[in-house]
């Protein structure tokens, strides 16, 4: 939820093109600050108290593509968390259209990203192409 500001706007942008988008939980509140970032235990509560993994997983199962907004962040240019490495792997073995706002991030999972052929978009979301259905 680092980047939830930028979610949300990337989301209005997509929407505002004819996407259909969905993000995920409460980050409208992260984004306006209704929400304030949780410490490990307290996360780890709530993704076990709301079924967030698998939640996740279904609304990917559901969806024709995923856009993981990674950017910058512990001086990691296009950081990709846990949560959105899974989300990614999840795209992956669904087949689904796999996409990354910016360039795949120099860290230990690197290698499992690019043999995921994530579309990179370079900030440029009109590279993002609309479904047949």
């Amino acid at each position: 939820m680092s980047f939830s500001e930028s979610m949300v706007e990337i989301a209005k942008k997509l929407k505002d093109s004819g996407h259909d988008v969905i993000l995920p939980r409460n980050a409208d509140d992260y984004a306006e600050s209704k929400l304030q970032a949780e410490n490990r235990s307290e996360s780890i509560r709530h993704k076990m108290e709301h079924d967030l993994i698998r939640d996740y997983y279904e609304e990917i199962n559901n969806s024709d593509a995923i856009l993981v907004v990674n950017q910058e962040k512990n001086n990691i240019k296009g950081y990709v968390g846990g949560n959105s490495f899974l989300e990614l792997a999840f795209g992956h073995v669904l087949r689904k259209k796999i996409f990354l706002l910016n360039d795949i991030p120099d860290m230990d999972y690197s290698d499992e990203i690019t043999a995921m052929q994530p579309k990179i978009l370079n900030g440029n979301l009109s590279k993002i192409p609309f479904s047949s259905h």
